[in-house]
């Protein structure tokens, strides 16, 4: 198995991850490594299509059925 040593973490984040990890029972080395598994998961390698994204998201919220207007003809343009 591989491993990575992490340099200049900022103390705050350090101190975030050990409160994480505390809450969850794990080290803060098991933390990272399960943050790194479930992020890594997710990623699926392709480009993400933000509207698909933003319709996954509130999709739980239920459907919106928007009216539009009709379309009005366009006017001729201006001769010079």
């Amino acid at each position: 198995m591989g491993s990575i040593t992490i340099r200049r973490l900022d103390d705050e984040l350090k101190e975030r991850l050990r409160r994480r990890a505390a809450r969850h029972g794990r080290s803060m080395e098991d933390e990272v490594r399960e943050l790194l598994r479930t992020t890594l998961a997710m990623d699926s390698g392709e480009p993400d299509n933000l509207a698909e994204r933003i319709r996954a998201r509130f999709a739980p919220l239920g459907g919106v059925n928007l009216t539009l207007p009709e379309r009005e003809p366009t006017r001729e343009p201006p001769s010079l």
